[in-house]
Formats: C-alpha cells, structure tokens, sequence
C-alpha cells in the first residue's frame, strides 16, 4: 500500500519527517518496505537574464551568454537555438539537482563545467529539464517581468511528496486506506484524528 505523506496531513496534524514517520510506522506493525520523494524543488534554479550571445569560437551550435543572476553576472555556455539578449530565463546554478536521472538512478547535479575550452557556470534550461512538460525544442523563455534572482519554484506550483510503502498483512484491512492508517499513527502518538467531511 503506497501512503501520501502530504495526504495523511490532512488527518494528522505530523511534527515528524518521513523518515520519523516510516519509523512509528514500523513500531505500530506497519512494516515500510520503502520511502520514494516525488516531485521536485528546484532548489538552486533561479530568474536569469540573458545580457548577451556571442557564438562559441570552438563549436557552431553553441553560444557564450552572460547571464545576470541577480546579484551576479556569469558565463553559461548553450546549444539552444532560441536564447537571445533580452530573455527572462530559467538557470540552474552550480550545485543545484534537476529530475535527470542518471543512469545510476541519482539525479544530475550541475557543477562548472569546461565546454570545448569555454567555462560554463550554471545551465539555461528547457521545461523538460526542469520536469515542467516535455518540451525540449529550445530553452524556456519566461516572463519579462520576473525578477531577476527569483526562485523559479516561486513562479510554478510544484506538487511534492513522499510516498511510504508498507506491507499489508491479511489481518490488517484497516491500513489499506489513508484514513486508517491516520487512525493508527493518532492513536500512536496521542493526536487529535481529523476526519474528512462527507
């Protein structure tokens, strides 16, 4: 049975992490078999500005572009045919994690990069990095009137979860919804259960 961590919320008022949570859930029988994030943050990707292109002197579909971060101007290096001075963009910076999954099963984390001898200091980014769509005809082009240095999580309404999977014995039916394994953690841990209006 797979557990919305944000759904049991609506029943239980939680001061426990996931990781807390899947332990109570283990002391009550409730055996977890695994805890999976879902969504993501887009920490680290923020509001850039594009001041200007050059043409890479090493490759000829790439561009040099300084990008202004807010409260830095940077070098990124893009094979994007559609970035041009002017544009509002989303820019992952160095250190930042995007939903790329490697083929390890970890995720792409952006470090400064050398391309064809040219630093690059961060990423422009199509929706499809960002998991925002599918679309990867060129870099995502956003607002012009959005601040630069913004959190591009500030801008979109990103869904983010948990999921907790438990195991299910035959004579445990109650925890095969969300309102019965609410009721247990309550009952657990001494919390006022709130049911859902009918």
């Amino acid at each position: 049975m797979k557990i919305s961590y944000n759904w049991l919320q609506e029943f239980i008022d939680l001061d426990l992490s996931p990781e807390e949570l899947a332990d109570k859930l283990t002391l009550i029988g409730l055996e977890v078999e695994g805890i999976e994030e879902f969504g993501t943050t887009l920490e680290g990707v923020i509001v850039g500005e594009v001041l200007e292109t050059k043409p890479h002197p090493n490759a000829d579909k790439l561009k040099i572009c300084i990008v202004d971060l807010g409260d830095e101007k940077v070098q990124i290096v893009c094979g994007a045919n559609n970035v041009a001075a002017g544009q509002k963009v989303p820019v992952a910076t160095v250190g930042s994690t995007l939903p790329i999954k490697l083929d390890d099963g970890s995720f792409l984390t952006l470090k400064k990069a050398k391309l064809r001898g040219e630093e690059s200091h961060g990423m422009i980014c199509a929706e499809d990095e960002l998991g925002l769509g599918t679309d990867h005809d060129g870099i995502m082009v956003l607002d012009s009137s959005l601040e630069t240095g913004t959190p591009v999580s500030d801008i979109f309404d990103l869904y983010q979860d948990t999921i907790i999977e438990i195991a299910i014995t035959p004579n445990r039916p109650d925890a095969t919804c969300h309102l019965g394994v609410a009721r247990d953690i309550a009952a657990a841990l001494d919390l006022e259960l709130v049911k859902p209006a009918v």
